[in-house]
């Protein structure tokens, strides 16, 4: 009797439990791939869904996939429009750097240094030089009259900068400094010269005349401003009115002066007799034209902290993109193992 009843439950035990066993790991399996299948959207087996329910899954899979691929590909856009960016902001940087904008202002003075005026005369003779502090010159008087020299002048002999062959003659005279009352300084030349058919006195103004008198080696001197200065003429038979103006330059290293000027000519009326008209006459005015000097600077406008801030902001967009794209990447791989995951788990029960 012990043994049928030990049996009997042994059979009832086995009969009922073990189904309740296998339709709970069944019913747990299902629900673990149910979970796995909803938090990926995986593409679901025809065998065990509905075919109402298929396009959905499967339009929510893309949906994503796709979605997440716009992302990177927006991002990718993105981080290569921020590295043009990046480039644009450093080659105008490099290009303001080296092409500096010149800023122009004027500065009002009462009176000018005094200006080195240089005339290389040849065969012609200095009859006159004379200030004066008023636009109306005097009459011109008799010939033998003019020797009147009331201004200061050297004379200067020296070779030429690009000859050492050529020697040249300079006079070199203190130019006018009164810029409000209009002084200006008057000369007159003789020349008893023929044979050329043109006829004209070359004159070069420099910055300072004292610069010259304080020069240990005026030859030396005189040669480089020949170098450095521009080179005018004036014709005979005319009086040339030369009106002066400075500028100066201000580069990066070194600071140069130039001088502008503006002239007229007026023919001059010769009523001398016909045999002391072979004897050429030069008249020239020296006079400054205006109270300002113009003053040229370099300015860099290339702003180094403006350009250190828009690249900060574009490598932290580079990065935060490089970030998220990552990211983005990351998500992708790990739905496609979810996915393949669950579809191994379908299969496998299916078998």
């Amino acid at each position: 009797m012990l043994r049928r009843d030990t049996s009997r439950s042994y059979q009832e035990f086995n009969g009922e439990e073990r189904p309740e066993t296998v339709e709970s790991i069944r019913d747990n399996g299902v629900s673990e791939v149910e979970q796995d299948d909803e938090a990926c959207d995986p593409l679901p087996d025809e065998d065990n869904v509905d075919s109402n329910l298929m396009p959905i899954g499967f339009n929510k899979a893309c949906l994503k996939n796709v979605f997440t691929v716009i992302l990177v590909l927006i991002y990718l856009a993105l981080t290569a429009v921020a590295v043009f960016l990046a480039y644009q902001t450093i080659s105008d940087f490099m290009d303001k750097l080296n092409h500096p904008v010149m800023s122009v202002s004027y500065k009002e003075v009462e009176e000018f240094a005094a200006p080195g005026i240089v005339l290389f005369p040849g065969k012609a003779h200095l009859l006159s030089c004379m200030h004066h502090y008023h636009d109306n010159i005097p009459p011109l008087v008799a010939l033998e009259n003019l020797a009147k020299r009331e201004c200061m002048k050297e004379e200067v002999i020296y070779h030429g900068p690009y000859s050492n062959q050529t020697e040249k003659r300079a006079l070199v005279f203190r130019g006018p400094t009164d810029v409000r009352n209009r002084e200006l300084i008057f000369l007159q030349l003789s020349r008893n010269e023929t044979e050329e058919d043109f006829s004209a006195i070359s004159y070069m103004i420099f910055a300072k005349f004292s610069d010259m008198l304080e020069s240990s080696d005026k030859a030396a001197f005189m040669m480089d401003c020949e170098r450095n200065y521009s080179m005018w003429t004036f014709s005979g038979g005319f009086r040339t009115w030369v009106k002066m103006s400075l500028v100066r330059t201000s580069g990066r290293r070194n600071e140069s002066v130039e001088f502008r000027q503006e002239s007229s000519v007026v023919k001059y009326i010769d009523k001398r007799p016909p045999l002391e008209q072979t004897n050429e006459l030069f008249f020239i005015v020296f006079q400054w034209r205006d109270p300002f000097i113009q003053q040229v600077k370099d300015i860099v406008t290339a702003n180094p902290w403006n350009t250190i801030a828009i690249l900060c902001g574009v490598f932290m967009a580079l990065f935060k993109a490089a970030d998220f794209a990552k990211l983005s990447i990351k998500w992708m791989i790990r739905i496609r193992k979810r996915h393949k995951r669950a579809k191994m788990r379908e299969m496998n029960q299916i078998s």
